[in-house]
């Protein structure tokens, strides 16, 4: 088949499948994309899988094959590069589908950061600028579930693995020039691990403003709150966000308290949302906490307003990364998130698993890392018009 001047191969069955498996048993690296809708589904639903090899380009149908192991095994050959832009989000639809990780990764978005790139970059943006090529925007919101798919779909699609063997090259060897390769890889190895892809169930609960500011009895609501939505969601298979608004917790939090009588009075709650729910709602509340619930509960970190000089650090810290990340021409949101240093701060296992080794603590040196470990002691002090950290 051709689309847009591209020859490719669409395989649609399982023999094709197993072909396609048997065709590239002798390959050292790959290129893959995937398209799928994660919107109004709980599920995410895989779409279309795109693919560039030594053998040219193939358009994998997950909606007509079930066993995509054959596919699998190639992204689980340690003696194969897989290429991909922005992969983590292939990778975490593919673990949660299936639960395997891939080996032997290079990612063209990360290890363009290692190069002068801003983090994160479109990857038009990094062809553009590698290759001279202009590709479109992308088909993003189109439904690639639609059968057959437009020109334009396979169009895009294709366009997707075009350019990631020219990516992978041109980003090698500037790399290579640069000596950063061996930190590009490692960064990349992290999709290796399936720690990677693992989220705290409570991670909505413990990222809560309003959890962080309420007492323990509306925390405690708020995790069964949270957990209730994310359950709904699970089996009717809908986003949490049908299930219920995001923008309604607070409203929730403040009605409950007052039974359901209260919750009905409150002209901001839906009034079919209280009357299906209002009952369980307020039993969520009312009911005491278990064991277990408040373990969950503790490790909210409760807000505080009256430290200021602990912003003060973060700030400094955050610009001497920033600083540091500049002198070696890398992201600096490659490096570390805003709120990455407030999180190190109150939790070692972050602390370690951010800076217990690798090209990280190289980059930002061991005065940097021990000024974290030192976090409680530390004092910023200005004298004669310089800035000091002691602790």
């Amino acid at each position: 088949m051709t689309a847009a001047g591209i020859d490719y191969t669409f395989i649609n069955t399982a023999e094709g499948l197993h072909d396609f498996n048997q065709q590239h048993r002798d390959i050292d690296w790959m290129g893959f994309d995937t398209e799928f809708i994660g919107e109004k589904r709980y599920h995410t639903l895989l779409c279309l899988i795109q693919i560039s090899s030594v053998h040219g380009y193939f358009l994998l149908d997950p909606l007509a094959i079930d066993e995509l192991g054959p596919f699998l095994e190639i992204l689980q050959d340690p003696a194969v590069v897989k290429i991909t832009h922005a992969g983590d989000n292939d990778y975490r639809l593919l673990y949660r589908a299936h639960g395997i990780t891939p080996t032997n990764v290079f990612d063209t978005q990360v290890a363009a950061a290692f190069i002068g790139h801003r983090y994160p970059t479109s990857f038009a943006k990094l062809v553009e600028a590698e290759t001279g090529e202009r590709v479109g925007k992308g088909y993003a919101v189109t439904d690639w579930s639609r059968r057959p798919m437009s020109e334009k779909q396979i169009k895009y699609a294709l366009y997707d693995v075009v350019y990631l063997r020219q990516l992978y090259d041109t980003i090698t060897d500037k790399l290579r020039a640069n000596g950063r390769l061996d930190w590009a890889l490692e960064e990349c190895g992290l999709m290796t691990d399936p720690d990677y892809y693992y989220r705290d169930p409570h991670h909505e609960l413990l990222n809560s403003n309003i959890a962080r500011s309420g007492k323990t009895k509306e925390r405690i609501f708020l995790l069964r709150l949270y957990e209730w939505r994310r359950a709904q969601a699970e089996q009717r298979n809908y986003s949490k966000e049908m299930i219920l608004s995001s923008k309604l917790i607070g409203q929730l939090v403040r009605g409950v308290r007052g039974g359901k009588e209260s919750m009905q009075e409150n002209r901001r709650l839906p009034g079919k949302t209280v009357g299906r729910y209002g009952d369980l709602f307020v039993d969520f509340y009312t009911t005491p906490a278990t064991p277990e619930e408040l373990d969950v509960v503790k490790q909210i970190q409760r807000s505080n307003h009256d430290d200021e000089d602990d912003d003060m650090i973060v700030e400094l810290l955050y610009l001497l990364m920033k600083y540091r990340a500049a002198e070696a021409e890398i992201s600096h949101a490659l490096v570390m998130p805003r709120n990455a240093i407030k999180r190190m701060k109150q939790d070692e296992s972050v602390r370690q698993s951010i800076l217990g080794s690798g090209w990280r603590r190289e980059l930002l040196g061991e005065d940097f890392v021990g000024w974290l470990k030192n976090f409680d002691r530390l004092k910023l002090r200005i004298e004669g018009g310089k800035i000091s950290l002691v602790g």
